[in-house]
């Protein structure tokens, strides 16, 4: 499907990869050094892995839980930093990074019907705010295949499971280097073997591999590529040429 992510000022940068490569880190703050919105897709599938969980139904529910997402109000509040998702109205803070959250995540983000309500969800936020920095395992080969600039982050399974940990920790959530590799190994493997929107380079994506790059290097690499792709007048906001589609 073609999808028309563009008009007069919109600007779309897709960051794809498997999980625990910073995704969320680096798109929030490269979109924040090129003056854009970020849509963390991440948090929209744990928060309705989160509100599936509180309401009762199984995760593995498909059906009810593509139901479900069609009935939420899915939103981001940009004036916080980071942004807020907002379900319904209401934060769900650090609740969505819940153990028991990621432990539901998979099941709800493998099932077509369920991503089918999630991509409808994600492209309606994009045509509300047309300059984003989006990160996820698909936005640039499933959700925006016409993004301007299409980036695939990696980093190897050992040191995505140290990352985590330490994000973990900062937040007092105490865990294993063991517990986390298994869950990014498995998550992995769903990931990519999954009929609908499985994790993929997206054609024509420029690759970075974290995997021995600090953060700061990594978003300067990020801002070269993003600059090497696009005008500055794109990226600023003032090209006034013609939707692209």
């Amino acid at each position: 499907m073609t999808v028309v992510v563009a008009a007069t000022a919109a600007f779309i940068v897709t960051i794809d990869g498997p999980a625990g490569t910073g995704k969320s880190t680096v798109a929030h703050r490269l979109a924040k050094r090129l003056g854009l919105e970020f849509l963390d897709t991440g948090a929209m599938y744990r928060a309705a892995a989160l509100t599936a969980l509180e309401r009762g139904i199984d995760p593995a529910d498909g059906p009810r839980v593509a139901e479900l997402v069609r009935d939420l109000e899915l939103r981001f509040d940009w004036m916080t930093d980071p942004p807020a998702l907002l379900v319904d109205g209401h934060a769900v803070g650090d609740r969505i990074r819940t153990q028991e959250v990621t432990r539901a995540v998979s099941a709800v983000a493998s099932n077509p019907l369920v991503r089918e309500a999630m991509v409808e969800a994600q492209r309606e936020i994009a045509s509300l705010h047309p300059r984003l920095v989006t990160e996820g395992r698909d936005q640039g080969s499933v959700v925006f295949p016409d993004a301007h600039v299409r980036i695939y982050l990696d980093a190897r399974p050992e040191i995505r499971a140290r990352r985590r940990v330490e994000q973990l920790a900062a937040k007092g959530i105490v865990t294993t280097e063991g517990e986390i590799l298994a869950q990014i190994l498995e998550r992995d493997r769903l990931d990519s073997t999954r009929r609908d929107g499985p994790l993929v380079c997206p054609r024509g994506a420029d690759v970075v591999d974290t995997s021995n790059i600090e953060i700061d290097d990594v978003i300067d690499r990020l801002e070269q590529v993003v600059r090497a792709r696009a005008t500055p007048a794109r990226i600023a906001g003032d090209d006034d040429s013609a939707a692209d589609s």
